[in-house]
């Protein structure tokens, strides 16, 4: 029980910063949102995952796990999908250069926002894992 509210706790907070962070993550409604799409995407992890990995076998096995990683993906949509506050939208990055580097600005479709936002996402919860494990 202490793990699946950690689970909530850090998709609500990843939720939170990648509201921050990328401008094509919008959250209307407050801390309730934040908690409801934890909570929302704690169970699509926890119930719809394994099924979908169990279903997209073959494709991952092609693929050598790479499928794996588009089972995020769908799952996020599912969750925009019960959660109407929470929507993920195609957006421009406007581009950054440091000390010499430059990343040009590039325009993210929706389908690629979904990927970023999973990926992202899966960084931020992993981190928080560790540091809470360390």
């Amino acid at each position: 029980m202490k793990s699946f509210l950690r689970g909530i706790l850090f998709n609500a907070f990843s939720l939170f910063v990648l509201s921050l962070i990328l401008p094509g993550v919008q959250v209307s409604g407050g801390v309730a949102s934040y908690l409801f799409g934890g909570i929302a995407l704690s169970l699509l992890f926890t119930l719809l995952k394994p099924i979908l990995s169990i279903l997209a076998l073959p494709l991952n096995l092609l693929t050598l796990g790479a499928f794996s990683f588009l089972i995020n993906v769908i799952i996020f949509y599912l969750m925009t999908v019960f959660v109407p506050t929470i929507s993920i939208t195609a957006f421009t990055f406007p581009g950054l250069t440091y000390a010499g580097f430059v990343i040009p600005s590039m325009h993210f479709n929706v389908l690629f926002a979904f990927i970023i936002v999973a990926f992202l996402q899966s960084l931020i919860v992993s981190a928080l894992s560790w540091l809470i494990k360390r």
